[in-house]
């Protein structure tokens, strides 16, 4: 079991309850917000060791707030999943150039998001 924190930022509750569902049951510390606002409060406050953003949130996006904390040194290395309908090509490197570390399209595969995890997490220890 690993205790790694994770913040969730997903407006859909019903997603939002089943990604920590299985992120609890993989071991992890879950924190979830609803909105960009919340979730940008919740990085800087909570300061997990990953987090899973969608891009359409209400108050702000899922772009602006990966941009603001991969800007600001005390939380640029924290890993960012993008977690998105939004499969164009111009919106994963839209991401990839404010610094996110992956990209995963909804609907999505529980046992993909939990290895990307893993994987980001032994990178960023």
């Amino acid at each position: 079991m690993n205790s790694a924190k994770i913040l969730i930022v997903e407006d859909e509750k019903d997603l939002a309850d089943a990604v920590s569902f299985r992120l609890k049951a993989s071991g992890y510390a879950v924190i979830s917000a609803s909105d960009g606002q919340e979730g940008f409060d919740k990085a800087k406050k909570e300061n997990p060791d990953l987090i899973i953003l969608d891009l359409m949130l209400p108050k702000m996006d899922g772009y602006k707030i990966c941009g603001l904390l991969k800007k600001d040194v005390r939380f640029a290395k924290i890993p960012v999943i993008m977690f998105t309908a939004k499969a164009q090509q111009e919106d994963i490197q839209l991401g990839e150039e404010l610094g996110a570390d992956a990209y995963i399209i909804k609907p999505f595969d529980a046992q993909v998001l939990i290895a990307k995890i893993e994987e980001l997490l032994k990178k960023s220890a």
